[in-house]
């Protein structure tokens, strides 16, 4: 019985999680470069956390666990927007942005609604500067253009070029902020991997509404379910405790 308390109050437990992770991607829904997120669980066999002694394995029974949150770097839609400061990626890389922090970081990201600070640079908001091969991207006024490979134009010139890092869409990355990211892996643009920036366009959430809702039903039936077998359960052990004082 202690068992079966165990193993519905930690689904209960994966559940929640999962319910979080659904909330903070249907909140984001409208987040430019946003990347959903979704919990990995684990499991353990349960030996291993039996007591000393024994001689002989009980059985396979597996207990589950959340691992952590695998971020899902999948493709998502563009909306055209006609700003020249809006830029978006099809393909595998993500725009670099260098924090104005004191550390001055360099995250990764999709998000492409850029614009210019008080100085002339291209910047992501208050996230930083936009990276360039030659660091922080000077424009100075809105009179540019780019091309699909990244490269920044002005009266014919060019600028600078998109700092762009190639991330596997299996890979592994951090959240720093909702569309921030931090890559810790070899950055070397793969051998004939294509790309395309498209100027006038930023990349949309790749979370899809539906299917966010669909699993948020599941997973709250999931939820009650085990919430009915722990309270069964509860009232199983509150009966075993009352004959076990009647002496019946």
């Amino acid at each position: 019985m202690l068992r079966g308390f165990y193993n519905a109050s930690q689904a209960m437990l994966i559940q929640q999680r999962e319910l979080d992770s659904i909330t903070n991607n249907v909140i984001n829904i409208n987040t430019a470069g946003f990347r959903k997120d979704q919990i990995v669980t684990n499991t353990f066999m349960e030996e291993l956390i039996l007591v000393r002694g024994r001689t002989r394995l009980s059985g396979t029974f597996r207990q589950a666990y959340v691992e952590n949150n695998k971020v899902q770097l999948e493709q998502s839609n563009f909306e055209f927007s006609e700003s020249r400061f809006d830029m978006a990626i099809w393909g595998n890389v993500y725009f670099n942005v260098r924090t104005m922090t004191e550390n001055e970081n360099i995250y990764q990201t999709r998000n492409g609604q850029f614009e210019l600070d008080r100085e002339g640079y291209l910047v992501l908001g208050r996230a930083g500067r936009v990276q360039g091969q030659d660091g922080d991207i000077y424009i100075g006024h809105d009179d540019f253009v780019v091309d699909p490979d990244g490269t920044i134009r002005n009266d014919g010139g060019v600028i600078d070029t998109l700092l762009l890092t190639y991330i596997p869409p299996d890979a592994d990355v951090r959240k720093i902020s909702n569309n921030l990211f931090s890559y810790e892996g070899d950055e070397g643009m793969p051998e004939g991997e294509r790309f395309d920036i498209i100027q006038g366009a930023f990349e949309k959430a790749n979370v899809d509404a539906n299917k966010e809702m669909a699993r948020a039903i599941e997973v709250q039936r999931l939820f009650e379910a085990n919430s009915k077998i722990l309270q069964y359960l509860d009232a199983m052990n509150a009966r075993s405790v009352s004959i076990a004082k009647s002496g019946g």
